[in-house]
């Protein structure tokens, strides 16, 4: 779902999980740092990452967060050693305490860790998380008939 990096303020937006808000509630938000590649990093600056399929997983042998299916193609103009798989699972940078509270939150039922966008901040690579819980067919249904009644109030408004 990359369109390009938008701004907003210091961060510089590469993609964002749209379908995430429509499927999930979002609990809470965590920003947390991807440790890169080289080539990964080149080809993020051209805006080039895929969202959608991604998650996160927390390991509890090693308290890591890896962030899983993110897809960063191939940076096309790199030579072959720097070559990268697509879909690696990659670390995510959090203090041990925020590991120690997602551990906890997502040992709950019918909570997940979903990347909400990827982002640059003061030069470094960000991804915002979002701990969320899965929508039932109803919920989905109520959140569209609400944005289209705030659609006709705007239509109204305007006229």
């Amino acid at each position: 779902m990359a369109k390009g990096a938008e701004t907003e303020g210091e961060r510089k937006v590469i993609a964002t999980n749209r379908r995430a808000f429509h499927d999930y509630h979002v609990l809470e938000k965590y920003e947390a740092g991807i440790k890169l590649q080289g080539a990964e990093v080149k080809s993020l600056r051209a805006g080039h990452c895929i969202i959608s399929d991604a998650h996160a997983v927390v390991d509890r042998k090693k308290s890591l967060v890896w962030l899983m299916n993110l897809q960063i193609p191939e940076w096309n103009r790199g030579n072959q050693i720097e070559a990268h798989e697509p879909k690696r699972k990659r670390p995510l940078l959090l203090h041990k305490s925020e590991i120690g509270k997602l551990r906890t939150k997502l040992m709950e039922q019918g909570l997940t860790l979903i990347p909400l966008s990827v982002y640059f901040k003061n030069g470094f690579a960000k991804v915002e998380l979002g701990v969320c819980k899965g929508k039932k067919l109803y919920d989905k249904r109520q959140t569209l008939k609400e944005k289209q009644a705030k659609r006709e109030i705007a239509r109204r408004v305007k006229r």
